[in-house]
């Protein structure tokens, strides 16, 4: 069953290439949706998919980010809705 999680990463996690990063693992592991900066400084991804792959996704961008040092993973889970056709960055 596919699911969505909205994601939001605090840390050092702009200007690191954080958002790059993390849309090729989300493309990796065949998830849709989309990875932000927001202004206070955190990052925001919105992630569908099977289950299993959207928690490889964020437990790949919470340890596993080259560059960036996230403090923090707040995770709100719902239904997928369909919206997204693969995975992008958004301004």
């Amino acid at each position: 069953m596919r699911v969505r999680a909205r994601v939001r990463f605090h840390g050092r996690v702009q200007g690191v290439y954080f958002r790059a990063h993390c849309r090729e693992k989300a493309k990796e592991l065949g998830l849709d949706g989309f990875v932000r900066n927001l202004p206070d400084g955190t990052v925001e991804a919105v992630l569908e998919g099977d289950r299993d792959s959207v928690v490889a996704c964020i437990e790949w961008n919470r340890t596993s980010q080259p560059l960036a040092r996230v403090t923090a993973v707040d995770t709100e889970w719902t239904a997928a809705t369909g919206a997204f056709q693969g995975f992008e960055i958004r301004a």
